[in-house]
């Protein structure tokens, strides 16, 4: 495992944006993890997150596109912190680009937020975590709304692993098979159970036998192998 993806694994856990209990998803899967990433909120937190998305952007997708899209509402920090990270690391300007809730018909009009798009813009677009993959089912046409755009593919920080909408692959492999772009994460969540478990990080063993049993049980349940 390449030193970022370790590194990021302990940035979620000291950022207290992974963790391990008992919790209830949007789904209705009860979960034995949940990441959050609406409490990345420091300064310095959002400089690392921007460095490590960067990173990974970089490794499955290089320079070769134009445009970083976040969907709203989490997606806009995630890409204008990604995009100052990627200019500082990589010497490459990359424009940000979001969308409103509810398309605005007065001064700055228009559905997106930061740059526009035009026919032949490369776009990445980025999001925290994918479940099951139906934010792109929103976030797709309003991308293939605003001209002849080529959606290069989706970065996510963390795959779940799990079993996307149609009950059968991952979701972001869903999303491969669906739209015919490339679906990626920083890490995996099998990834993430490899590194932590018995692995003490700030005196505390995080993924402990009790809690590795039910991830397993878990991924019985509702798991799916990526391709």
């Amino acid at each position: 495992m390449q030193k970022y993806k370790e590194d990021f694994i302990k940035f979620m856990v000291k950022s207290d944006v992974l963790k391990f209990g008992d919790f209830t998803l949007k789904s209705g899967r009860k979960s034995p993890f949940f990441m959050n990433a609406g409490a990345y909120v420091t300064g310095s937190q959002l400089i690392m997150l921007g460095e490590y998305y960067a990173k990974a952007i970089h490794e499955n997708f290089g320079d070769d596109f134009d445009v970083l899209f976040g969907p709203a509402y989490k997606g806009i920090p995630l890409s204008v912190a990604t995009v100052m990270a990627y200019s500082k690391l990589y010497g490459k300007e990359i424009r940000y680009s979001s969308n409103r809730k509810e398309e605005k018909d007065h001064g700055d009009s228009g559905i997106l937020l930061g740059s526009k798009m035009k026919d032949g813009d490369r776009v990445v677009m980025i999001e925290d975590v994918t479940t099951s993959g139906k934010s792109i089912e929103e976030t797709y046409p309003i991308l293939k709304a605003q001209g002849d755009v080529e959606i290069k593919g989706l970065m996510v920080s963390l795959n779940r692993m799990e079993v996307g909408l149609r009950g059968k692959v991952s979701a972001l492999d869903e999303i491969k098979e669906t739209y015919g772009f490339s679906a990626s994460a920083i890490v995996t969540m099998e990834e993430v159970t490899e590194y932590l478990y018995n692995k003490e990080i700030d005196g505390k063993v995080v993924i402990d036998d009790e809690i590795k049993k039910r991830i397993d049980e878990y991924y019985k349940e509702y798991g799916a192998k990526s391709k």
